[in-house]
């Protein structure tokens, strides 16, 4: 008798396994219903990185990277090849070209011969040559007329009136009949002048008291 009320009276009414399973239940609802202050931090909170020591604005931004970088504007110019003439020269060259007369070994030339750079008399040529700049006359040219000229290199025969105003060139090969009148004047040894030679200088001069 005194054992049984006992034992009811120091459970409370309740048997062992019912004390398990009260403590089971109470357990489980623990871990169903976590606290919020132990939860862990949201998706958005974990996305966002940490602060960088060396950011002076104390923000989440990534570093911002430029692929662009900072190339210094040239100047451009021309390139130069050394050694090959310039557009000038050239072009000077093409209109000497295109201003020069050459008169071949089989050619007979004769009438009135005006704005010419140059002319080159391999063959035969009688004319009146004006406004030139110079006269060549070959080995094997022969020249008849007047011609007015800068300069003038005879190395052939030539007859007639020459006036070369800056250089008249005798060759060892050069024969000139007439009236000669040069700047200035070079004979090399076998040239030969017949006829009035003077320089402009003198021909320009006249005697003091002359009529």
């Amino acid at each position: 008798m005194f054992g049984k009320d006992k034992d009811k009276t120091d459970t409370g009414g309740l048997s062992p396994e019912g004390e398990k399973s009260d403590t089971r239940a109470a357990g489980a609802d623990k871990v169903a219903t976590p606290d919020a202050s132990s939860a862990p931090a949201m998706d958005g909170d974990m996305s966002a990185p940490p602060l960088k020591p060396f950011s002076k604005k104390g923000t989440h931004a990534l570093a911002k990277t430029t692929g662009a970088s900072f190339r210094p504007e040239i100047p451009r110019r021309l390139v130069e090849i050394p050694g090959a003439p310039k557009r000038s020269d050239h072009m000077l060259e093409l209109e000497d070209e295109a201003n020069r007369l050459t008169v071949g070994r089989n050619i007979c030339l004769s009438g009135e011969i005006t704005a010419c750079e140059k002319l080159v008399v391999e063959g035969r040529v009688e004319a009146m040559l004006t406004d030139a700049h110079t006269i060549e006359v070959a080995p094997s040219g022969y020249f008849k007329g007047n011609a007015d000229v800068i300069e003038a290199d005879i190395n052939g025969y030539f007859e007639g009136s020459l006036v070369a105003k800056e250089i008249l060139t005798i060759r060892n090969e050069g024969r000139i009949n007439g009236s000669v009148r040069y700047g200035r004047i070079i004979i090399e040894s076998g040239g030969e002048i017949s006829g009035d030679m003077a320089s402009l200088d003198q021909s320009n001069e006249t005697p003091d008291g002359g009529e």
